[in-house]
């Protein structure tokens, strides 16, 4: 679990995350969604302490990640995996050697131990003859996928992903979501995901946070926001033609 507790964060005189408190919830999927400027992705980068908070805490399990010196916060960064928009892999490594990235950097594993659970990482994404190929040679839902795989090579307690279906079609998207969902309750992972994709929202949506100008302005699951009365969050769920038409049908 991960606690925030009325976080606040700025950059000069722009307020982009206001008192902001929110318990991500272990083995969940814990979606953010809300509209450009929200403070979804300043979110992401103040959980994972690439932004500084300015009041406020970040609890991991009991630890306040903000009060922890250097030392402690890379011991709680090594329990944390994360799948970057994009999936930003090194284009002059092999998926063997991105995958074994944190492992070379954070694990005392022998190079054997490393080999053995880059393989274990690559089956478990259903890329089990990729080791060998290169960025430039995978399709966007295999960058995705190999991105997932890093992300888990340290068996990670927190998994966090930045709006992990841009770029892909439908289709992939579904194996995408679904790959997440169950790696999180195989594991019983806290994971949070930043994303503007309402069919994840729909078919993974164990825990829904809405944040609207850097407030959290609604939370529920899958369910309930077809269901609120919010005019906010209506107004971004529904902005899609679909979205319209599962609402008209629903009432």
């Amino acid at each position: 679990m991960i606690e925030v507790r009325n976080i606040s964060k700025s950059f000069e005189d722009k307020l982009v995350l206001d008192d902001l408190s929110i318990i991500f919830e272990e083995g969940k999927t814990n979606l953010v969604i809300g509209g450009s400027g929200s403070g979804k992705t300043v979110l992401i980068k103040c959980l994972v302490a690439l932004y500084k908070v300015d009041s406020g805490s970040i609890i991991y399990h009991g630890r306040d990640f903000t009060l922890l010196n250097e030392d402690e916060k890379r011991d709680v960064r090594k329990e944390i995996g994360m799948v970057f928009q994009g999936g930003a892999l090194f284009d002059s490594q092999s998926v063997e050697e991105n995958v074994a990235f944190p492992l070379q950097m954070f694990s005392p594993m022998s190079p054997e131990e490393r080999k053995e659970r880059v393989n274990f990482c690559l089956n478990r994404v259903n890329l089990p003859n990729a080791h060998n190929l290169y960025p430039s040679q995978l399709s966007g839902g295999m960058k995705k996928r190999v991105a997932i795989a890093r992300a888990i090579a340290l068996n990670p307690k927190y998994l966090f992903c930045d709006e992990p279906n841009s770029g892909l079609d439908p289709k992939t998207s579904i194996v995408i979501d679904n790959l997440i969902k169950e790696i999180t309750e195989e594991y019983s992972i806290t994971t949070v995901i930043n994303t503007h994709d309402m069919n994840s929202v729909l078919e993974i949506g164990d825990k829904i946070i809405y944040l609207f100008k850097g407030k959290k302005w609604w939370e529920g699951d899958k369910h309930e926001i077809l269901e609120t009365d919010n005019e906010e969050i209506n107004n971004f769920v529904y902005a899609s033609e679909l979205f319209k038409r599962i609402r008209k049908a629903s009432i």
